[in-house]
């Protein structure tokens, strides 16, 4: 199955190929949209103001830069083109107008009616572009009382609900570590991109769409909405046991901490055997009475795996039939040999950031997805976009940088290419 997947990925076609994307957003709710597209082939054309750039370009965590490249900005910038516009200029408005009638997406992410004072909304663009895919991602939607509020990802946790029920019935409620819903309301926005495309090969009809943050939350909360309007009741945080998988938990060994599940008849049997206990315990194979005995066992298991190493557990549940999964750091899941195999971490030599790790989680056999290069300098592909999309002269092209309507980048970290970049590599022009 490994060479079937991976044989000669080059040659392959990509899904989204011969589909152009105008990107104008920036941070994360947005880009990580168009980063989804461009991993399976739609050329993406990243919109940023010239000197400054993307403000992900300066969010690093502690502070590391790799060769100037923020990791907060390189991961939702695969596979794009990066061009530097003043959008506050007219003749940068008009690059921005000629751009869109090259397209077949836009996507951004400002604050609800903030394109539209520029003249660059779903409204203005569908004048000149009438078969226009126009998405624009947000905190809370584009109407409504809370559309004009800031959202960020914790707050989004927040608001949606999903804070609420996550951590443990006597403490705080506990945010995500990692940004889930800017991730999420982006591949949701992906998915409704690749929709409204579908549909406009049948019809050849664009359409606007209007993905919100905070509903996204709401929609990836599995049964707890359907919970709600049955029962009027709230939903609870649980800790690390899942309120409708019982038995479950996280448990402290050794040498670290472990996940164990035994939902099903045979599994729950087969926890019961490696527990020692006795016959009694076969009344509770239904999981509709487990609840009756689920801090008993949550006990027992605790006990059970204090004084064993992590790999002694899942031994015993390999043996007696129920499941069990260290709890991997983000090194362990770097370094484990199943998923370097398949290429979900995916280690690659990039032309100007030298050998960098990714994950690409999709596998498809005809169509598969790639990254080909991570995110680029500001406005590091300016000739490029402007001669071959729009046909420009390199002579309208330094005029333009002249009037400041198009640039790049600056002497901060985060914008410039590696000190030692040779000003050729990784160049299209």
């Amino acid at each position: 199955m490994k060479s079937f997947y991976f044989s000669d990925l080059s040659s392959k076609p990509e899904a989204l190929e011969n589909v152009r994307v105008l990107d104008l957003t920036n941070v994360v709710l947005g880009p990580a949209a168009s980063d989804f597209l461009a991993e399976f082939g739609a050329e993406v054309i990243k919109v940023e103001l010239p000197g400054v750039g993307d403000v992900m370009r300066y969010v690093t965590p502690w502070f590391f830069y790799h060769k100037n490249l923020s990791p907060g900005f390189e991961e939702q910038n695969h596979n794009k083109l990066h061009v530097a516009i003043d959008l506050r200029k007219s003749k940068g408005k008009e690059i921005i107008y000629r751009l869109a009638k090259k397209c077949d997406v836009i996507i951004e992410n400002f604050r609800p009616g903030t394109v539209d004072s520029w003249g660059i909304g779903y409204k203005q663009i569908r004048e000149i572009k009438p078969d226009i895919i126009y998405i624009s991602l947000s905190g809370f939607g584009q109407w409504g009382r809370n559309a004009l509020r800031v959202s960020y990802d914790a707050t989004a946790q927040a608001e949606s609900g999903m804070m609420y029920i996550t951590g443990f019935p006597e403490r705080e409620p506990i945010k995500f570590g990692a940004w889930l819903l800017d991730f999420a309301a982006s591949i949701t926005g992906a998915i409704a991109v690749i929709s409204a495309l579908i549909y406009k090969k049948r019809t050849g009809k664009g359409q606007f769409i209007d993905i919100s943050q905070n509903e996204t939350g709401v929609r990836w909360m599995d049964w707890t909405w359907v919970y709600v309007g049955l029962t009027g009741k709230n939903r609870e945080r649980c800790g690390n046991r899942d309120p409708a998988i019982l038995p479950s938990g996280v448990y402290k060994c050794l040498d670290g901490f472990i996940a164990i599940v035994a939902y099903r008849d045979d599994e729950f049997l087969g926890l019961c055997k490696a527990l020692n206990l006795d016959e009694s315990y076969r009344e509770f194979v239904d999981p509709l009475k487990r609840h009756f005995i689920v801090d008993e066992l949550d006990k027992k298991l605790k006990d059970f795996c204090l004084n064993k190493k992590v790999k002694e557990v899942e031994d015993i549940a390999e043996r007696y039939g129920f499941v069990a999964s260290k709890v991997y750091n983000s090194k362990d899941f770097y370094e484990d040999e199943h998923f370097r195999s398949r290429r979900t971490v995916w280690i690659y030599e990039d032309h100007l950031w030298e050998e960098l790790a990714e994950v690409q989680a999709v596998k498809m056999s005809e169509t598969p997805g790639r990254i080909k290069w991570t995110a680029r300098p500001l406005g590091f592909d300016n000739e490029f976009v402007l001669t071959k999309i729009l046909g420009m002269s390199l002579e309208e092209i330094k005029e333009l940088e002249k009037e400041g309507v198009i640039g790049k980048w600056s002497e901060r970290k985060g914008t410039r290419p590696p000190e030692d970049w040779d000003k050729r590599s990784g160049l299209f022009f």
